[in-house]
């Protein structure tokens, strides 16, 4: 078994701008990825904004078929996504992608990363 990297898994808060989906952690080099909880926090002050998460394989896009979740954040609210089991990257390429629909939306995640 390969050695895992603890810890962040983006090195500093990713912006969402509103209608926009974004590239938030890639696997590379075929070193699995382990995303173990997804922060979304809405910058808006009056806006409720709905942010997607999806789990998009090495040639796949984002789409309804890849979407995992679908949440409500209230204005200035975080939420915590922590799937009872890790999301799991495997090959080169495979990526989870978050988007927002009507509101920025900032971005973290934690999890485990082979070394």
């Amino acid at each position: 078994m390969a050695a895992l990297e603890n810890g962040r898994l983006t090195n500093s808060v990713v912006n969402v701008s509103a209608g926009a989906t974004s590239d938030v952690i890639t696997c590379a080099g075929n070193k699995n990825v382990y995303v173990k909880s997804i922060i979304v926090h809405n910058v808006s002050t009056a806006t409720t904004c709905r942010s997607q998460v999806y789990y998009v394989p090495n040639g796949g896009a984002v789409a309804d078929t890849t979407r995992l979740f679908n949440v409500s954040v209230d204005p200035l609210a975080t939420v915590y996504i922590e799937p009872n089991y890790p999301i799991t990257l495997t090959a080169t390429g495979d990526k989870v992608s978050v988007g927002s629909s009507n509101g920025a939306i900032n971005v973290f995640m934690t999890g485990d990363k082979e070394a």
